[in-house]
């Protein structure tokens, strides 16, 4: 039943037949004689077989549910008889936006491989809102919100602090304007945005001025919307897209201005100025998040421990 279980799930994943029994190194007609022998004893069909790629029937949506759960309980089990090994071995599961992958693990992946080397860190690179999902479905060890929400199903650790910051491309007339407000690469790294003098800069200025923003469903695109009103002003949006990495390399060509947090200035770029915003929308705390209803493994503690070290906010859960 363990194979055939396997069966239905990779036909759910592939969408098709065809593509399932390439992948399983079986024959079509062995595969949906497999199938089929299931279906045949629940008295229902599974897939909807008129759809393509294949859809689920209401049967069909009850078993790769409980697959779905019983691949959770078998990772968990695996998580906790490895522990036993004194984390000689096994899997740490990450959800990270591009940003967070690029910007702010590298450092602490490195430490965590060169104490740990025998732990295969698998990183899954998603939006917010889908690692969310994921990390509900115990898919993750973890992953970082900046959004708290009393969810009980959630455990919050402090992970690090940003602030947004509107990067302009050099060339862009309002630059000579706001001269005295303009920060370079320099200053950013060296956090003079956070300096309580550094002065503030109108996004009313700035309606004539072609924008890159991220789509409405994420967080920094709600604060993006809060900074305009805030102003009473309108963006000028030329471009929306997904991810943050990508509109900043997009303002580095000059396409358009974006909010960057100020952690993604990492480099010398002279293709840009740097603005302080006035909004106290700006500073985002962002955190690490487990799900208290999966297994905390000995290598999610020791990584949240070295996390929580390196970026100095504190240790112990929020709520």
């Amino acid at each position: 039943m363990r194979n055939e279980l396997e069966y239905i799930y990779l036909v759910y994943q592939k969408g098709s037949f065809t593509k399932a029994a390439q992948a399983l190194y079986l024959t079509q007609p062995a595969l949906s004689i497999a199938i089929q022998k299931i279906e045949n004893e629940i008295g229902m069909p599974l897939f909807d077989r008129n759809q393509k790629p294949l859809g689920l029937t209401a049967a069909g949506r009850i078993y790769i549910d409980k697959i779905e759960q019983m691949r959770v309980l078998e990772t968990e089990l695996q998580s906790q008889l490895l522990d036993l090994t004194d984390m000689n071995t096994g899997t740490l599961r990450i959800g990270a936006t591009s940003y967070i992958i690029s910007r702010i693990l590298p450092p602490v992946l490195l430490a965590f491989k060169k104490e740990y080397p025998g732990i295969s860190l698998d990183i899954v690179e998603a939006g917010a809102y889908e690692l969310k999902e994921l990390l509900r479905d115990r898919k993750l060890d973890f992953t970082f919100i900046s959004q708290l929400a009393k969810d009980p199903d959630f455990s919050y650790y402090p992970g690090f602090r940003d602030q947004i910051i509107l990067a302009v491309p050099v060339s862009f007339p309002i630059n000579k304007k706001l001269r005295k407000a303009a920060m370079t690469c320099a200053d950013v790294q060296a956090n003079r945005h956070w300096d309580s003098g550094q002065p503030y800069i109108n996004l009313k200025d700035f309606e004539d001025t072609p924008f890159i923003l991220l789509e409405s469903k994420y967080d920094l695109r709600r604060r993006t919307d809060a900074f305009f009103s805030e102003c009473a002003a309108s963006p000028n949006i030329c471009m929306e897209i997904t991810q943050i990495v990508t509109a900043f390399s997009l303002a580095l060509t000059g396409i358009g201005a974006t909010f960057v947090p100020d952690r993604a200035v990492k480099e010398n770029h002279p293709e840009l100025v740097f603005y302080k915003l006035p909004s106290q929308q700006t500073v985002r705390n962002m955190h690490i998040v487990i799900n208290n209803k999966r297994y905390m493994s000995k290598a999610t503690n020791r990584f949240i421990d070295m996390f929580v070290s390196s970026y100095k906010i504190g240790h112990k859960p929020m709520y």
